[in-house]
C-alpha cells in the first residue's frame, strides 16, 4: 500500500491567454469487502464457559495476524520502491490495491524530477489493535486492525486483511483513515476475539452497508441533502465530504461547473463488527466521479501535473475523474443516526473531449 495522502485536482480554466487559479479538488482522505453472514448475536451474550455448543473458531491467532501486518509491510516497501505491479498484488487486493496502483500510474505520470523520493515506511505491530472476528465453517477468513505507521503513537487507520483462498494468502483490501483517533468500541470475548456480524441487509441494526454507501454517496453529490444527513449524524468525516461538495460546486465561479455522481461500484463486499452498544463497525467501498465541465465555448480545463498520466497535459472542455474509497461507520442497533469515523479516497482515472482548437491540430 502507498501511504494514503489526499490527492488534488490541480487544474485551471484559461480564458484566451490569461489561467485563473482553482481551489484543490476533491478532498481525498480514505478498505475492501466482503459479507460476513454470521451475526454471532445469541454467542456473543454468553461466556464461552456457559455456551452449550462449540463457539465458531477464530479466524487466525493474534501473533498470526501481526505476521500478517508486518508481512505486508514488507512486501509493500519492496514493491513500492519501483512501482512493481505483480509483486504488490501479492499482498493487496480490492479497492485498496486499485488505489495503490493509481498512485503508481501518477508518479509515472511526472517528469523524473518532480517525483517525490520513496521512503520505506512501517506499521507498529506491536501496538497495533486486532479485531478478529469468530467465523463459522465455511465464512471467508478475514480481521481488521487499528494501525499506527509511527512507534507508540495512537492508531490512525482500520484496516482489513482477508485470506483469498485460490492464492493461498492474506492480503490487504482496505485501509481507512480515521478522522478521530478515538476507536470503536469492539465487542469482544474475554479471550479478546470479536464477532462478525452481517454487513449488508442486518434487521438488526439501524443501517446496512448498502445504505451507508448511499448516504456517503449523497454527502458527495448534494451536500448531504437527500439521504446523507439523514442517515449520519454530523462527524469531522461526513462534514468534511459535504465541505468538498460545498467548494468544488462553486470554486470556478460563473466560468464553469463540478457535478458529482456515484459510479458503478466494482467494490461491493463489506466487513461488519459487533460493537458493545449492540450495532455494528461497518467497513466497506464506494466510487464516484467529478466532473469539471467549462461553462460555454471559448473556455477551457488545464490539467494539472497530477494529472499528466491520464490527460497528457491536454487542455479539455470538461474533465471526469473517477475515485475509488474506503469507508467506515458505526451503526447502532436501534434506529438512530449512524456515525462515519473515515474515509480515503484516490482518484483512479480521469478523461475528457479536448478542447476544439487542440482536436483539429490532433
Amino acid at each position: 500500500m502507498t501511504r494514503p495522502r489526499p490527492s488534488t485536482l490541480g487544474v485551471s480554466i484559461r480564458i484566451a491567454r490569461r489561467t485563473l487559479p482553482l481551489l484543490a479538488g476533491t478532498a481525498c482522505l480514505a478498505l475492501a469487502l466482503t459479507s460476513c453472514a454470521d451475526d454471532g448475536t445469541a454467542v456473543a451474550k454468553q461466556t464461552p464457559s456457559a455456551s452449550s455448543t462449540p463457539k465458531p473458531a477464530p479466524a487466525l491467532s493474534a501473533s498470526q495476524a501481526r505476521a500478517v501486518i508486518t508481512h505486508d509491510s514488507q512486501i509493500n516497501n519492496d514493491a513500492n520502491a519501483d512501482r512493481n505491479r505483480a509483486l504488490l498484488d501479492t499482498v493487496e487486493d480490492g479497492p485498496l490495491y486499485a488505489m495503490s496502483v493509481s498512485d503508481y500510474t501518477e508518479t509515472e505520470g511526472l517528469p523524473a524530477a518532480d517525483r517525490t523520493p520513496y521512503k520505506p515506511w512501517s506499521y507498529d505491530t506491536a501496538n497495533a489493535k486486532l479485531y478478529i472476528p469468530r467465523l463459522a465453517a465455511g465464512q471467508d477468513r478475514w480481521f481488521a486492525a487499528a494501525l499506527s505507521d509511527q512507534k507508540g503513537k495512537a492508531p490512525s487507520r482500520l484496516a482489513v486483511f482477508a485470506e483469498r483462498p485460490q492464492h493461498k494468502r492474506w492480503e490487504m483490501v482496505s485501509v481507512v483513515d480515521l478522522a478521530n483517533p478515538k476507536l470503536p468500541d469492539i465487542a469482544l470475548y474475554h479471550d479478546g476475539y470479536a464477532t462478525a456480524v452481517a454487513a449488508d441487509g442486518n434487521k438488526h441494526l439501524a443501517a446496512d452497508a448498502s445504505l451507508l454507501r448511499a448516504a456517503v454517496l449523497d454527502n458527495f453529490a448534494t451536500g448531504g441533502m437527500h439521504t446523507g444527513t439523514k442517515v449520519f449524524a454530523p462527524t469531522e468525516a461526513s462534514k468534511r465530504q459535504i465541505e468538498v461538495h460545498a467548494k468544488s460546486g462553486t470554486r470556478f465561479g460563473d466560468q464553469g461547473t463540478s457535478v458529482f455522481a456515484g459510479a458503478a461500484n466494482r467494490y461491493t463486499d463489506a466487513y461488519a463488527l459487533k460493537t458493545t452498544d449492540g450495532g455494528a463497525l461497518i467497513l466497506f467501498s464506494h466510487m464516484h466521479t467529478q466532473t469539471d465541465a467549462v461553462a460555454y465555448s471559448g473556455l477551457q480545463i488545464n490539467p494539472g501535473k497530477e494529472d499528466r498520466a491520464w490527460l497528457h497535459d491536454v487542455p479539455r472542455t470538461s474533465i471526469t475523474y473517477t475515485f475509488v474509497c474506503n469507508d467506515a461507520a458505526t451503526v447502532p442497533a436501534k434506529a438512530a443516526p449512524s456515525h462515519l469515523i473515515g474515509y480515503t479516497c484516490a482518484r483512479t482515472d480521469a478523461s475528457g473531449p479536448p478542447v476544439p482548437s487542440w482536436s483539429d491540430r490532433a
